[in-house]
């Protein structure tokens, strides 16, 4: 068809409407961008650039009561290599001399970093890994090698740090200074105080300089962060020490399960060591678990001291009163209660009914007296506080079981004599000590305390924990002295289960418990056993309490409270007398009530000019020691390189902050 002048004018109309469209589109989306979109793409923009970064603070150190260093913050460095961004000459002109270079740190060959090395740079990589987990140390020696000290954007330098919490005296209370990770549940004085411990976050603003790189927009902080306050514990670390090995050759010896110990101040219930101890697969003993605070068992005889004071306080009793224990058997609805000397004791008193544990001479004496009326005796207990937790600051206590015979569901014929030998009641060693503890304290009952203050720097501090009262008086002084005579004879006395933990050279106090554990299945080789020893010393004027409890020890070996937990707790008791300084530092009983924020304050005193004690470091890697020690406030200087075998301030010393220490390493 001929094309005409009209068509063609047509085409053009049509064309030249369809630029004016188009422009008019353009011009609206111009106006939108500018003014009414204008801000959010600015900020989008002004987002790609600029960010408003955290700052984390410093978090707070745990001390020992001393000032020994429980858990301290210590930087960690990754390193990474963007290989891609190194100039081809300086790569290889320089890729030799840095591989030879991580070859004399980490060991490996060079010939192998160079193949890694150059592969990397080959395959273009941006973020190859060179080594994880630096120290500082580590860091700074790294940065100037070869190629690296050029830095980021010549050299292709990357660093990731992160701060990780160390335990410089090792796993030894672990459990219990515990941990804090973000996103989990804590556990320990780390997770108890962790609102003390973590500080404050602070904010500025950065802007990007290059690929991951940012720089801060000015040399002042939007905001500051506010590092985290110091936990002063009450842990000793000699007491500790002590408590941790003695426990740790016991559980080896008897092929146990697990176990663990507690040494409390009697006067102030302060926790002096705690130690928990769990086998794993391979037969090696750690800190698996809070077993003192969170584990909730059976006591056994050691319950015997708590039915004997409730007993003796309601007065239907006297120590001399005489039990009539026969065969040594009583049978309750078919089940039999027996004693472990099977031909019996005969009649002997209630003293020596619980000297000698005789379980039969101890449920008569409780199932005559208050079978007719059991709510008398389990009131009594309850008014002792035995069915309250202590309300700890760790989480994770186990809740007391002490069956009330308004319980129905809960209550049947053999409650009430089971109850009498610690059986159908339940209690976690940490419970059963404060309750033993209050013996020794006259009949005060102190709740369990693991910190003496929260610390906001060496001049001041922001909290101080005092002795809180659980109960002024569980029981008279009369009855206080009865039992405590009793106990002591159970160590003294020939007859005594303790017997063979007597020593001449100190007094001891205590109870022994050996306590079938799985009975229930019917099954004898199931049967196990927990076997326990809870006191305290010297008899005279009390010091400490201490509980040894041990789970599963290989019966073919021994079970017994007396030969398992006992030698553990006269260990701890002789190595206090012996070898550590703090028996003789413990206050008068008569004064020490009112002294805690005095000790507190001469504490401080001291930490304004020393910050701890010094540590011993030898056979350390220096990239281990180092930052510890410049955690410390210290100023390091290393001579050689790989492990510390000789330092210039010696172990145990307190040290001044800023004080200088040289290291030398082989």
């Amino acid at each position: 068809m001929p094309v005409t002048d009209k068509n063609i004018l047509n085409r053009l109309y049509f064309i030249a409407g369809g630029m004016f469209l188009f422009a008019i589109a353009v011009v609206v989306q111009l106006v939108n961008i500018q003014f009414i979109e204008g801000e959010k793409y600015k900020e989008m923009a002004q987002e790609q650039t600029f960010r408003n970064a955290v700052i984390a603070p410093s978090r707070g150190n745990v001390y020992a009561d001393d000032g020994s260093l429980l858990a301290t913050s210590v930087p960690k460095y990754d390193i990474f290599f963007d290989t891609k961004t190194v100039n081809k000459k300086i790569f290889f002109d320089n890729v030799k001399p840095l591989a030879d270079s991580l070859s004399a740190m980490f060991g490996k060959s060079s010939a192998h970093y160079d193949q890694m090395l150059v592969t990397a740079r080959k395959n273009k990589n941006q973020y190859l890994r060179i080594a994880r987990k630096l120290s500082y140390s580590q860091y700074i020696r790294i940065k100037q090698f070869p190629i690296f000290k050029l830095g980021t954007i010549k050299g292709g330098f990357i660093d990731k740090v992160k701060t990780v919490r160390e335990h410089p005296i090792g796993k030894i209370a672990e459990r219990t200074v515990g941990h804090q990770r973000e996103g989990q549940k804590g556990v320990g004085l780390e997770s108890a105080f962790s609102e003390y411990l973590r500080g404050k976050e602070g904010r500025r603003l950065e802007q990007k300089i290059a690929k991951g790189q940012w720089k801060p927009v000015s040399g002042d902080n939007e905001l500051e962060p506010q590092d985290g306050y110091d936990i002063i514990s009450t842990i000793n670390v000699n007491v500790q020490d002590i408590a941790h090995h003695a426990l740790l050759e016991q559980l080896e010896k008897y092929k146990a399960d697990h176990g663990c110990v507690v040494v409390m101040e009697v006067a102030t219930g302060e926790i002096k060591a705690i130690s928990n101890l769990g086998r794993n697969k391979k037969g090696k003993y750690y800190e698996r678990l809070n077993y003192a605070v969170g584990e909730s068992h059976e006591p056994g005889s050691t319950f015997k001291l708590m039915a004997m004071v409730a007993a003796l306080e309601d007065r239907v009793i006297d120590s001399n009163y005489v039990v009539d224990t026969g065969n040594g058997k009583l049978t309750f609805y078919g089940d039999v209660v027996e004693d472990s000397n099977h031909r019996g004791y005969g009649k002997i008193s209630a003293s020596e009914a619980f000297e000698v544990s005789s379980n039969v001479g101890i449920v008569k004496i409780i199932y005559d007296f208050y079978n007719k009326n059991p709510e008398k005796f389990v009131d009594r207990l309850y008014n002792m506080g035995l069915n309250k937790k202590l309300d700890l600051p760790i989480a994770g206590e186990g809740a007391p079981i002490i069956p009330h015979p308004n319980d129905k569901k809960g209550w049947y014929g053999t409650t009430l004599p089971w109850m009498a030998f610690g059986y159908g009641v339940s209690l976690t060693p940490l419970q059963t000590l404060t309750f033993y503890n209050a013996i020794a304290n006259d009949g005060e009952m102190v709740r369990p305390r693991f910190v003496k203050a929260v610390r906001e720097n060496w001049y001041a501090s922001e909290k101080v924990f005092e002795k809180e009262i659980i109960n002024p008086s569980i029981c008279s002084k009369e009855t206080v002295a009865k039992v405590t005579k009793m106990m002591q004879n159970v160590v003294e006395k020939k007859h005594g289960t303790g017997n063979s933990l007597y020593s001449p050279d100190f007094s001891m106090a205590g109870k022994t418990g050996t306590c079938q554990k799985n009975y229930g299945d019917g099954d004898k080789d199931k049967l196990q056993y927990i076997s326990t020893f809870s006191g305290f010393f010297p008899v005279e004027n009390p010091k400490y309490s201490c509980i040894v409890v041990i789970h599963e020890p290989d019966r073919k070996i021994g079970y017994y409270g007396a030969d398992v937990s006992g030698p553990v707790f006269k260990k701890i008791a002789h190595k206090i007398y012996t070898d550590t300084p703090i028996f003789d530092q413990v206050e008068n009983i008569n004064t020490v009530h009112g002294t805690v924020s005095t000790d507190y304050e001469n504490y401080r005193e001291k930490s304004r000019k020393y910050k701890t004690i010094m540590p011993n470091v030898i056979g350390m890697p220096a990239m281990d020691a180092i930052p510890l020690l410049e955690n410390l406030g210290l100023r390091v200087e290393i001579k050689g390189n790989g492990k510390v075998t000789k330092q210039s301030i010696e172990a145990g010393i307190k040290i001044e902050s800023q004080k200088s220490i040289v290291l030398e390493l082989s």
